[in-house]
């Protein structure tokens, strides 16, 4: 079990996170997804051959979050996870889409060998939450509207046995809150024990917060910001990391050693040649007949795939001077609009990218 200290000192004023009419501050409780426990004196040794990040980051630290991904001997996405350490020695934990438990568990087992590491399921016992500001974003990539922070947790430093280089984690009461490692849009993840009234003890630290709607809530809002996740957005051993925007979500170390898929995701990364990402879509007509297959088609020219919808937003594997040089086009019966996302690299190394269209 999480072994945090309580933290309960907090400095800031509760209105200055408070819901106006630019944002709106959501609570959600994310059912898809769960955690799984590893642990033991050669954890991070075995995590480290499996992981297209490095453990070693997080090593250094008491408390902290990362994102990666385990990929396949083909250099395929498997499973994508954030990984949480806290202050019980050689622990961490693996926050995953609830139906890869058993796979990763298995994939873990099977190349732990003899190493003394112990792997647990914690989905009964933990749940996940996601803390964030919504907003709307504006279709213009470079309007600053898309460029707001995260929810920030108006803790003081944390005291004890953590160092002060832990700020990606702050606890009050019964939550462990981690920043989340991926984009600062997204906020901040929960973790705290299934039956805690999280919304409550939240309520105490940063006001009133919002419970999430059908067009107000956490998948509405990671699709307009073109971040996929889970089996559903990923499909296992269906794509490749840098197609997934990996590098771009901080979930790959090309300097770290060996790991299982590394070889030609090194050899993508180093030759610069990614012509597919993730993107999100913006609907102007939401279709009710999709595409055969999911396939993109416009113009007689194959943009790539549908990965889902939500509300008026979707995520697409597309194609990405194409799918800009369109700008708009048709989705099964629907209309969409893709703009790069704000949050990606000005100008993507050696890729033949203009950022200024659209």
């Amino acid at each position: 079990m999480f072994t945090f200290k309580k933290v309960a000192s907090f400095c800031c004023s509760k209105r200055m996170l408070s819901a106006n009419g630019n944002f709106r501050i959501i609570l959600e409780h994310l059912k898809e997804r769960s955690l799984i426990r590893v642990a033991g004196e050669d954890v991070e040794a075995l995590l480290q051959g499996l992981i297209t990040n490095d453990i070693h980051h997080l090593g250094q630290y008491s408390g902290g979050s990362m994102y990666t991904m385990f990929l396949n001997t083909r250099g395929r996405v498997l499973y994508d996870t954030m990984i949480y350490r806290a202050e019980e020695n050689n622990t961490y934990y693996v926050e995953c889409d609830k139906f890869a438990v058993e796979p990763i568990q298995r994939h873990l087992k099977m190349y732990r060998v003899k190493r003394k590491v112990e792997i647990s399921s914690l989905g009964e016992k933990y749940a996940i939450h996601s803390l964030f500001k919504f907003r709307r974003l504006s279709l213009d990539s470079n309007s600053k509207l898309n460029r707001i922070e995260g929810v920030i947790m108006p803790c003081d430093k944390l005291k004890g046995t953590l160092p002060e280089t832990s700020s990606t984690l702050k606890i009050y009461k019964d939550l462990i809150i981690f920043k989340d490692p991926r984009v600062v849009e997204l906020g901040s993840r929960i973790i705290s024990k299934v039956g805690t009234n999280v919304k409550d003890q939240i309520c105490e630290v940063i006001g009133n917060v919002d419970t999430p709607t059908e067009d107000m809530n956490y998948k509405i809002f990671r699709y307009s910001l073109g971040v996929g996740e889970g089996f559903n957005d990923l499909p296992v051993a269906n794509c490749f990391p840098l197609e997934c925007n990996c590098d771009y979500l901080h979930g790959i170390s090309f300097h770290k050693g060996c790991y299982i898929g590394q070889e030609l995701t090194a050899r993508t990364h180093h030759t610069g040649v990614i012509r597919k990402r993730l993107m999100p879509l913006y609907f102007n007509q939401i279709p009710t007949k999709l595409p055969t297959d999911n396939v993109i088609l416009y113009k007689n020219v194959n943009l790539g795939r549908l990965r889902g919808i939500e509300g008026n937003v979707g995520l697409a594997l597309l194609r990405i001077s194409k799918a800009l040089d369109f700008g708009e086009f048709s989705v099964g019966n629907g209309i969409a609009k893709v703009i790069k996302p704000s949050w990606w690299p000005l100008e993507a190394p050696k890729e033949k990218v203009n950022v200024e269209k659209n």
